[in-house]
């Protein structure tokens, strides 16, 4: 693997994954463009993104089940395992979504708890419940995308992403124009009936991969993987993955506290759907840095080397384009956004134009833990990082009185910068067992 793992050989297995990432990161400003040019574009991108973030919580526990695929399905029976593991992690979530939807606990949640504007409670509350069928979804394709990926088959993965984007789109229109839905729940309806396609789609094209795999009783040389296995590896990426998202209703929160509460609100899930552009190559990442180590981790310094290039290069042209003119053409040209909100979105879109390289970085970081089968470190990081977001922004409009957007910016960057300090250390002890 040292000698033959060339960079080439990375971006080819790299590109299909990085494509897939890039496609789903246009859903964001492609959606907010869309309520933009809707019905009162203010409280509906501000519900649209409650929502989302919402959905996001509930997703959480299922999205690393990519990484759990690509990591341990060698067999037949870790297949069949994790399927079943997988299937029950759908239906808890989908569960505990429909109890969220329980109006008297959604309303304690959104109006006693958040504290929401009055404005975007109901349309929140639909728009949520669009989105019920989402996380389940979700889990069921990463869970086959996992093993297309350890099986070197990035390039369906992306033709399902693909399949995905075309199915939303075609709702998001047919929504558009026939129906008088708020622009949140067409938003919501459509990322639905997207990813319920890919989900169908990943299964379709991972047949003939799990018809090899069933010839597979056992991996050579392996124990058989138990629940208890999987459990041990998975809690600490599925508890990462919550607190992770979880911080975000802790956002919401304070931003409606916060100086120009619905402005931050509105105009957020479009600077994050920016950002997310340019992190989601580095999210892609993860998985390739997973599947090409080696057995001994022989491929570590191409990989490390590969990631830091592309890491840099996606700071300097998110800079590029938050710096210049481009951020007024992409802000409120292309999102839609008023002048005002446009003004707004600039300067804390040049603050987390940083993120994608720390996005690089803390996917090569859980990426060495995963395959070292460490993963408890990835926990302790997400709980800094959270507790440093949740901090810093409480202090910035609380004791400084920033603008809710400005303030959540800054923390966003600090909480990601000490998450990744504190793991160089584990890095460095795993890296040290390395080929």
């Amino acid at each position: 693997m040292a000698n033959t793992l060339s960079y080439q050989k990375i971006f080819l297995f790299w590109i299909p994954l990085a494509i897939t990432w890039l496609m789903m990161s246009v859903e964001g400003p492609y959606l907010s463009a869309l309520i933009a040019r809707m019905g009162d574009p203010k409280y509906n991108l501000a519900a649209f993104g409650i929502s989302f973030s919402f959905a996001l919580i509930v997703e959480a526990p299922v999205i690393m089940l990519m990484s759990a695929a690509t990591a341990l399905v060698d067999s037949y029976n870790s297949f069949q395992k994790l399927k079943t593991f997988t299937y029950i992690l759908n239906t808890v979530i989908t569960l505990f979504m429909l109890v969220i939807l329980i109006p008297s606990v959604f309303n304690f949640i959104a109006v006693d708890l958040i504290d929401l504007p009055i404005e975007v409670v109901e349309i929140t509350y639909w728009a949520f419940a669009a989105l019920l069928p989402w996380p389940a979804a979700i889990g069921y394709r990463r869970f086959y995308q996992g093993i297309l990926i350890r099986n070197n088959k990035t390039r369906l993965v992306t033709v399902g992403t693909f399949i995905r984007l075309v199915s939303m789109s075609l709702t998001a229109l047919i929504l558009y124009l026939k129906f008088a839905f708020p622009g949140a729940v067409v938003a919501s309806l459509s990322l639905s009936v997207g990813v319920i396609v890919e989900a169908i789609a990943s299964k379709i094209m991972s047949l003939q991969v799990v018809e090899k795999i069933r010839s597979i009783k056992n991996a050579k040389g392996a124990k058989e993987l138990s629940y208890k296995d999987i459990f041990d590896f998975y809690y600490p990426l599925a508890l990462t993955s919550i607190l992770s998202l979880g911080v975000h209703p802790f956002v919401t929160f304070l931003l409606g506290q916060s100086r120009m509460a619905i402005e931050s609100l509105a105009v957020l899930p479009v600077i994050n759907a920016l950002v997310f552009v340019f992190r989601s190559v580095g999210l892609s990442y993860h998985e390739v840095f997973i599947a090409l180590l080696g057995e001994k981790g022989e491929g570590y310094k191409p990989l490390r080397n590969f990631g830091l290039l592309a890491g840099i290069s996606s700071v300097i042209l998110l800079t590029f384009i938050t710096t210049t003119p481009l951020a007024q053409v992409w802000f409120h040209n292309i999102s839609g956004l008023s002048i005002e909100l446009t003004q707004l979105s600039i300067l804390p879109a040049i603050i987390v134009s940083v993120m994608p390289g720390l996005t690089f970085l803390i996917s090569v970081q859980r990426a060495i833990q995963v395959y070292s089968r460490n993963t408890s470190p990835l926990t302790l990081a997400t709980i800094i990082e959270v507790i440093g977001i949740i901090a810093v922004l409480f202090i910035g409009i609380k004791v400084f009185d920033l603008v809710g957007v400005l303030a959540a910016a800054i923390a966003y960057v600090f909480g990601r910068s000490i998450a990744n300090i504190y793991l160089l250390k584990s890095n460095r002890e795993a890296i040290k067992n390395f080929g």
